[in-house]
């Protein structure tokens, strides 16, 4: 029986956190029991934006040894680079060439990014949508994990698919590509900054006292929580409005002891915030452990690294290029000779 196809990835930028993690990390690894799951690092992607040339290809390898030591299995998934598969670039292209310019410029993660990079904003970050629609595109992804603030740009990757691609070039209702379904995680789906519990925990954060990175240290976890933003109240309780850190941390707690919120949510009812910082830090730096521990076994056996890389790679392209080239040929390119 065939199973579902999921896609999905991260960018190299920055140190993966625990809001990765937690996110959507641990619902791949729970995922590519039951899906055919393609994990890719979207090295592409990070360019979009000022970043070091020389650690590009460093975090690049540190994120897909980071996929592994999460639990990522190379039976299970497919892990590959993004740019080691050049029907991304060419996709995105085509794409470029059948999205109306207004379906990007109502993109909220452009109009946001762009304020903040000013004149220096680059066509690449307008077209990310497109490239992302591309990735998705690509590998004939039946669904794709999201969180509510990629929603948009998945819906946008539906659009082209079907109103841009499929109704203008396919001939007898026959389905150039596939049009994807969003898949909406919700535990753990969306955790917030250290400083502000309104905010989502995030790589590109000024301040890494907002977030805890996955290779933090025993010592540099105990003092990220202790210096978290808290409120003045006694007990903690879920509610994402009155007190979203309460809320946030609590959640989090929830997640890494293993107790589900209901249970958290009675035992730490009447506690202070000091006291239930010391349990976040124990279960925090208990859960990360293993993760790291596996990771450095991992990024010092550099041949095992490559010979997934490269072997993720080679499935990608077969795939890919299938889906390439059916859609070069609905749209009127000639065939390559020889």
């Amino acid at each position: 029986m065939n199973r579902l196809r999921i896609l999905s990835g991260v960018q190299p930028t920055g140190s993966l956190h625990i809001g990765n993690w937690l996110g959507a990390i641990r619902n791949w690894v729970n995922l590519q029991n039951t899906h055919e799951t393609y994990v890719c690092v979207v090295d592409l992607h990070a360019i979009t934006m000022s970043y070091d040339p020389i650690k590009l290809a460093e975090d690049t390898r540190n994120t897909a040894a980071l996929y592994l030591a999460c639990g990522i299995n190379p039976e299970h998934s497919t892990v590959f680079v993004q740019s080691h598969v050049r029907a991304h670039s060419e996709l995105c292209w085509l794409l470029n060439c059948l999205t109306p310019l207004n379906w990007l410029e109502r993109m909220i993660q452009f109009k946001e990014k762009s304020i903040k990079q000013g004149s220096n904003v680059s066509i690449g970050l307008l077209d990310y949508p497109i490239m992302m629609a591309a990735d998705i595109l690509l590998y004939d992804a039946d669904l794709v994990p999201v969180g509510e603030d990629q929603k948009q740009h998945l819906e946008l990757a539906r659009d082209i698919a079907q109103q841009r691609v499929n109704s203008r070039f396919g001939k007898d209702e026959n389905v150039i590509v596939k049009v994807p379904e969003p898949l909406i995680m919700s535990e753990g789906a969306r955790i917030m900054s250290l400083v502000d519990g309104r905010s989502k925990m995030s790589k590109s954060h000024p301040d890494d006292n907002s977030r805890i990175n996955l290779l933090d240290s025993p010592d540099l976890i105990k003092k990220k929580i202790k210096r978290a933003k808290t409120d003045s109240n006694i007990g903690l309780e879920f509610t994402n409005t009155d007190r979203p850190e309460a809320d946030n941390l609590l959640g989090i707690y929830a997640i890494l002891s293993g107790k589900g919120r209901e249970t958290v949510a009675i035992e730490c009812s009447e506690m202070g915030w000091g006291n239930f910082k010391q349990l976040l830090i124990d279960a925090t730096i208990e859960s990360l452990k293993p993760i790291q521990n596996h990771y450095n076994e991992i990024i010092n056996d550099r041949t095992y690294m490559d010979n997934i890389l490269k072997e993720g790679a080679q499935k990608a392209n077969s795939v890919a290029d299938t889906t390439l080239q059916r859609v070069r040929s609905a749209l009127g390119f000639l065939k390559t000779i020889g």
